[in-house]
């Protein structure tokens, strides 16, 4: 089943104004649903709205809530989220470090006490639009275990890395578990196994059932031990600069909310786009392992997917769009 980008859109925001959203943070929100959806990432679109309208009536998430700034340092700023709609907190966030990147050709934006921002290369792909680099990472509840440990004290802590391009932005967008949350799930919806071992189960083994591992909350760390390291950093640093809430303090309650995010903008004046091409040519001038598995930079499949999506309508999970309906 196929929606129209627009149906979608103007879908959620309708619940959103049923649930007391001002239309300014009504839009965004539901904007950035409908764009996740367009562009692949399933998972942090339709088929995590009731999630977030769960989070919304339990009052996890404040509609009214708007951030404030609580310290100025140079190209530095240090916000409160207030528990706002974290893909809102986050737009205001890569917006401030863009700002200050125009203007100091650096920004820095942490923020405390804000919610999930959904699909963390929204905000690459905002940075990357306004012709910045961008660098964001937010920690999480508490899903990995630490290299060498049985036990979930690590998040998964995403990573988006941006670069602007014309001929197509370049974003990773990470997390540091092998496969995310959101994907397993999407892997559990269809009835599927993983690809690839994603986490352990409850007799500690390695896995690749998604509904395994999101019971367990046992996913693998990228990289093993290496991903393990990163997963922590990305924590302590999201900490030092926000003054928020760790891994630990979020994974006390019973759901994740008031988590910590950093978003850095670069503004350079020349990115040498031509030693750019260089090495996006060098990275995909090989053979590919499967015939039907081209190599791509990071956002190649996902600008193929907005195409598609916008042209024939965006893929939805019939209950699940059912249910939203019903809202």
């Amino acid at each position: 089943m196929r929606i129209p980008y627009q149906q979608l859109q103007e879908e959620f925001n309708r619940v959103l104004l049923k649930l007391s959203f001002t239309p300014e943070m009504a839009h965004t929100c539901a904007t950035i649903f409908a764009d996740n959806s367009r562009d692949g990432i399933y998972s942090h679109g339709l088929n995590r709205f009731p999630v977030f309208i769960e989070h919304v009536t339990e009052g996890l998430v404040i509609p009214s809530a708007l951030p404030k700034l609580l310290e100025s340092n140079g190209s530095i700023e240090r916000w409160d989220g207030n528990l706002a709609p974290g893909m809102f907190n986050a737009t205001h966030s890569m917006n401030r470090a863009i700002t200050l990147a125009k203007s100091n050709g650096i920004g820095c934006v942490a923020i405390k006490n804000t919610n999930h921002w959904m699909r963390g290369g929204t905000y690459g792909w905002q940075a990357a639009e306004a012709g910045c680099i961008g660098i964001c990472f937010t920690n999480a509840v508490a899903n990995m275990p630490a290299w060498g440990g049985s036990a979930p004290v690590l998040g998964n802590n995403p990573l988006v890395i941006a670069v602007p391009r014309p001929e197509g932005h370049l974003v990773l967008d990470m997390a540091m578990s092998q496969f995310s949350y959101g994907k397993m799930q999407e892997y559990e919806l269809k009835g599927e196994m993983l690809p690839f071992p994603g986490g352990y189960d409850e007799t500690g083994n390695l896995s690749t059932d998604p509904a395994e591992i999101r019971k367990t909350k046992l996913a693998l760390p990228i990289g093993f031990w290496k991903g393990s390291g990163l997963s922590l950093m990305l924590d302590i640093l999201a900490v030092a600069l926000s003054g928020g809430r760790s891994t630990e303090k979020i994974s006390s309650g019973k759901y994740e909310t008031g988590v910590s995010q950093c978003f850095i903008c670069i503004k350079q004046p020349d990115m040498h786009a031509s030693l750019i091409e260089q090495i996006l040519a060098f990275t995909k001038n090989n053979s590919e392992t499967e015939p039907e598995e081209l190599v791509s930079y990071p956002g190649e499949r996902t600008l193929k997917t907005r195409l598609d999506n916008e042209k024939n309508g965006i893929p939805v999970n019939e209950e699940i769009w059912m249910q939203v309906k019903s809202i």
